[in-house]
Order: C-alpha cells, then sequence, then structure tokens
C-alpha cells in the first residue's frame, strides 16, 4: 500500500496528469502485492475500464449539447426565460438561473453551460448595469446544475466506475437536487437585486410570450426525448442519446436552420477531444480502483470515519468536507475518479444507501467548480466577464453559502435522492 501512496503524492505534488497518477499509484501498488505478474492484469483493467455498453452514451450527450449549442439554441432559450421574468426585478439574473436549468437538460456538462450561457447573458447584464462580477458569479453557480439534472456525463462515469447503481436511478435521483440547487440560487437572486437595486425590464406582450416559447419548444423536447425513452423503458441510455443527437442535427438543420457542415464538423472534433479526456481518466482510475479493492483501503476508510463520530449524518458531514477539500485542487471528474472507489465501499460497508450517497457525492463535487483556486466555470466566467478571477469568487459566496445549505438537506433527507428513483422500481 505504501508505494503506491507515495506514488500517488508526489505526482500530484509535482503536477503530472490526474490519469498518469492514477495510473502509475495502481501500478506500483500492484507491483508491490505481486511483482510483475500484476503487470498484464493491469493492462487488462485499463481495457475493462472502458469497453463497458454504456459509456458509447458519453460521447453522443458531448456531441448533442454542441450541436443544440452550435444550433443557436441558447438565445431561443433566453428570450423565453426573458419573457417569463421580464417585468422582476433583476430579471437576467434569474434567467441566468432558469435558462440553466432547461439547458442541464441538454448539456449535461457545467463548462458548456458556462461558456454558451455566459457570452451571451454576462454582456448583456453588464450592459444593463449588472455588477460585472456578480454577473460572472451567478452564471457559474447556475451552469453547475448542469451535471445534477439529467442527463448528465458525470453520472455515466460514476455508474461505470461503481457498477453496484444503474445510470437510470442516479439520472432520476439528481431531479430533485438540480431543482433544489436552482431554487437556492434563485432565493440568493431575488433578495440580492431587491437589495441593490438591479434592474427590471418592460413587460412582455403576450403575443412574443408565445412566439418565444414556441421558437424553443423544439429544443426543449431533446431532454424530454432522451428522459422519456429511458425511464419509461423505451430505449436504453444509449439509444436514447444516439435519437438525441440525429434529433439535434435535424432541427439545427431543417429547422432552425442555422447549423451548417462547418458548425457540425467542429461539435465532432469537440467531442472526440472531450471523450478522449474522459476516457483515459477512466481507463486509468480502473487501474487504481483494482488496487483500492485488493489493498483494503475501503476498509480501512470506513473505520478511519467511524472514529471521528457514531452519528450518520456527522459522518456524512465529514465526508461531504473531504469532498469539498478535493474539490479545491481538482476538476469534477478527476475528484469523481479518485475518490469513489475510496469512498463509496466505505460508506456502503458503514450502511448508507448506496444512490443517496452517490447523488450527495456528484452534488458535492460539482460545488467544486466554483470553489477555489480550481473553480474551473467561476474561472471561465470571470474571464468573460473580465474581470479579475478574485472579484468573482467573493461575489460567489452568498451563492456558495445556499448550495452548502441544499447540500445539509440532501445529507439529512435521503429521501430527496431516493423518492423519485424509487418510484421507478
Amino acid at each position: 500500500m505504501t508505494p503506491a501512496i507515495v506514488t500517488f503524492v508526489v505526482l500530484l505534488l509535482i503536477g503530472a496528469p490526474v490519469a498518469v497518477v492514477m495510473a502509475l499509484s495502481g501500478l506500483a501498488g500492484g507491483f508491490a502485492m505481486g511483482g510483475e505478474r500484476m503487470l498484464g492484469i493491469i493492462a487488462d483493467r485499463m481495457f475493462s475500464g472502458v469497453s463497458g455498453f454504456l459509456l458509447i452514451a458519453v460521447p453522443y450527450f458531448i456531441f448533442t449539447a454542441e450541436l443544440m449549442n452550435q444550433g443557436g439554441l441558447t438565445h431561443k432559450l433566453i428570450a423565453f426565460n426573458n419573457a417569463l421574468f421580464g417585468r422582476v426585478r433583476g430579471a437576467l439574473s434569474h434567467v441566468n438561473v432558469s435558462v440553466s436549468v432547461f439547458f442541464a437538460g441538454l448539456t449535461g456538462a457545467a463548462i458548456t453551460d458556462t461558456v454558451a450561457i455566459g457570452k451571451i447573458m454576462i454582456p448583456e447584464m453588464k450592459r444593463q448595469g449588472y455588477d460585472a462580477e456578480y454577473a460572472a458569479a451567478i452564471t457559474a453557480c447556475s451552469s453547475i446544475i448542469g451535471p445534477i439534472i439529467p442527463p448528465s456525463v458525470v453520472m455515466v462515469v460514476y455508474a461505470t466506475l461503481l457498477r453496484d447503481i444503474s445510470v437510470i436511478d442516479l439520472f432520476a435521483g439528481g431531479i430533485i437536487p438540480g431543482l433544489l440547487m436552482a431554487l437556492a440560487l434563485l432565493g440568493v437572486s431575488f433578495f440580492l437585486a431587491w437589495k441593490r437595486g438591479y434592474p427590471k425590464q418592460a413587460p412582455t406582450p403576450f403575443k412574443v410570450a408565445v412566439f418565444s416559447f414556441l421558437a424553443a419548444l423544439p429544443a426543449m423536447i431533446v431532454p424530454l426525448i432522451i428522459l422519456g425513452g429511458i425511464l419509461s423503458g423505451l430505449t436504453t441510455i444509449t439509444e436514447a442519446s444516439g435519437f438525441a443527437a440525429v434529433y439535434a442535427i435535424a432541427i439545427g438543420v431543417l429547422l432552425y436552420r442555422n447549423l451548417n457542415w462547418q458548425k457540425i464538423w467542429h461539435s465532432l472534433v469537440v467531442t472526440v477531444r472531450f471523450s478522449g479526456v474522459v476516457f483515459f481518466l477512466l481507463a486509468t482510475s480502473a487501474v487504481l480502483g483494482w488496487f483500492v479493492t485488493r489493498s483494503g483501503i475501503a476498509r480501512d476508510a470506513a473505520g478511519l470515519i467511524t472514529t471521528f463520530s457514531d452519528s450518520a449524518f456527522l459522518q456524512l458531514m465529514l465526508v461531504c468536507v473531504l469532498l469539498i477539500v478535493v474539490g479545491t485542487v481538482m476538476d469534477v471528474l478527476p475528484a469523481l475518479v479518485v475518490v469513489a472507489p475510496v469512498l463509496v465501499p466505505a460508506m456502503i460497508q458503514l450502511g448508507f444507501d448506496p444512490l443517496h450517497f452517490a447523488i450527495l457525492m456528484i452534488v458535492v463535487l460539482n460545488i467544486s467548480n466554483v470553489t477555489p483556486p480550481v473553480g474551473m466555470t467561476l474561472m471561465t466566467a470571470a474571464r468573460i466577464a473580465n474581470v479579475p478571477y478574485e472579484r468573482a469568487i467573493i461575489a460567489s459566496l452568498p451563492f456558495y453559502v445556499a448550495f452548502l445549505v441544499v447540500i445539509v438537506l440532501l445529507a439529512a433527507f435521503p429521501a430527496l435522492s431516493t423518492w423519485i428513483p424509487s418510484l421507478l422500481d
């Protein structure tokens, strides 16, 4: 066990890529356990880590999101949501959150949400008198709803790493937590808009509102295609993701008529690059996961957690703090593939519901997208807003506190994560 830990820490400290860290740590641990004969097993583990049929859905989800983004969907969603909130003080702030909820059903990735919505909303918010750092903060914080409300690339990766929970249950389990996060953001947004006197807009004429809804409706059907097919049992996740990509091309080319072959090719390139990163992480994480299982680290972790408290709630809070700390130095997917093989078996051994803990861990790790110093969505939004990262961090604090409240609620009430999946049984 010691060679693996030493290798892991040293490589992480010198800034080696996370995939390389996991591969070499597992290799060092395996070699220490069984010598050269373990090398063949490690190669087999890497292959098995990316050979699951479920993983075909990952590039399809990414491709669909890019197609919808390139096809101008964001403008139509913003127009529709602006018609809903236009007369309310701080309208664009609330639109930012509500658009992210709709967009979450299309992207499954926070950074895609940040770029697609931020490039439109942040300049407009600045033009109407919102503080630039506030515009960056609300955009970044609302974007992390994307991987919580299904479909979610992070959840597909989780279901591949820990095969004790179906991705269907994960998708269903993320609906209420994602909506809770949106409501928390809206609550803070309404309060700050009232306190700071942010502007409101003229009411949208009824005909304009109806037209904006009809214009956005074909795009909003995409999550219904994905979730409806999966939850009804008519399609597998892979089939639903493939059909969604075909549908996105069809409406982009034939209906909206702003998706051409150059944009489709660009979407394919982005999909290949992102998918390559995800699959490489999964292959190397399979090596580390195999070593964790063989070495008994998960059992030791469970014992360590119980030494701090016998209270199940406090144990969950302790793990959440650990996940937040991990999220300060690692992005979501690398953090997930590093900690999940250790923590999930440990928490199951302590008697926690696997689905409840899975959703809680995914939520907490995604909040790390706005946690400095990494905080990729917050950093991206700050660049779009052209404000120093430090000012965006300060502006995001009220929203971060709201997220912490949601974490406590999810930890205290498991039914928030497990109720909808239980209806599908």
